[in-house]
């Protein structure tokens, strides 16, 4: 008994460490670039894990109980998806920050200009605007949320769905491998599945407090200089392509996903 409690917390710390892989750092920091608090940044980093850990019960808990087999090309496509969306990611973050520095842009040669935080939904930021007439620099539907405001404006959990899925996504690219180390330590298919969920929760544990972490430099970037900010956010942008681009290469090209010689290890 003291073994597997032993084993448990085992998960539950290699469940942490598990939240600070690259692909995951990369993909939550170009989500919580905007939060203005670590707190909010933790209820995304929860978020996160919550979908992550989801996945892992159901797909490894699959393979655990019932004997699934993941196809090498299917396997492969899982670990494809996660280089996709962090691309798209930081692509969109990207695209934000063009059209920020675009609209300021604009507003140089204008009358009176002046800078402060407003709303759009439950996303608040802040940029130059005139009142030269009184002039903003975008429509409300141009903000990142402006169109999941007017379309899941009621459902108050929807900010959260964004790391919610990002997290599935990360889940089933991960959960093979998992469930196949448990499986080799523990014959026990209840154990195992104990195991699954108690790493799961060292997993949104870890989120939690990596998001936290994460947040604090943009949060002090933000009140010293919005260059610095901008600065900030490109960068995590640029990187999120940059690695999504170097995973989707490895899997699609050097692991075989499109070469016609599929060759998938689960990490």
């Amino acid at each position: 008994m003291t073994d597997v409690f032993a084993l448990l917390m085992l998960g539950f710390v290699l469940g942490m460490r598990h939240a600070t892989d690259p692909d995951h750092v990369i993909a939550v920091t170009t989500i919580v670039a905007r939060e203005k608090t670590p707190v909010a940044a933790t209820a995304i980093g929860a978020a996160w894990g919550v979908g992550h850990t989801l996945t892992i019960l159901i797909v490894g808990g699959g393979i655990i109980v019932f004997g699934w087999v993941i196809p090498p090309r299917l396997g492969l496509s899982m670990e494809f998806s996660v280089g996709l969306m962090l691309v798209a990611l930081g692509v969109a973050s990207l695209t934000v920050e063009a059209r920020r520095i675009t609209s300021t842009a604009s507003l140089h040669s204008a009358g009176h200009r002046h800078q402060h935080p407003h709303a759009h939904g439950d996303y608040v930021h802040s940029h130059i605007h005139s009142h030269d007439p009184e002039a903003h620099s975008h429509a409300v539907e141009q903000t990142p949320q402006g169109w999941m405001d007017q379309r899941l404006g009621g459902i108050r959990a929807y900010r959260h769905l964004r790391p919610l899925i990002v997290g599935v996504v990360h889940g089933l690219a991960g959960s093979a491998a998992i469930a196949l180390i448990v499986l080799a330590a523990i014959r026990s298919p209840g154990w195992a599945l104990a195991y699954l969920l108690v790493f799961g929760v060292g997993t949104i544990a870890g989120m939690m407090l990596m998001t936290a972490a994460i947040v604090v430099p943009f949060v002090r970037a933000n009140r010293r200089s919005v260059a610095l900010t901008t600065g900030l956010r490109i960068a995590s942008g640029v990187i999120s392509v940059g690695f999504g681009l170097f995973v989707a290469y490895r899997i699609g090209i050097v692991d075989g996903l499109f070469t016609g010689h599929a060759q998938w290890t689960p990490r």
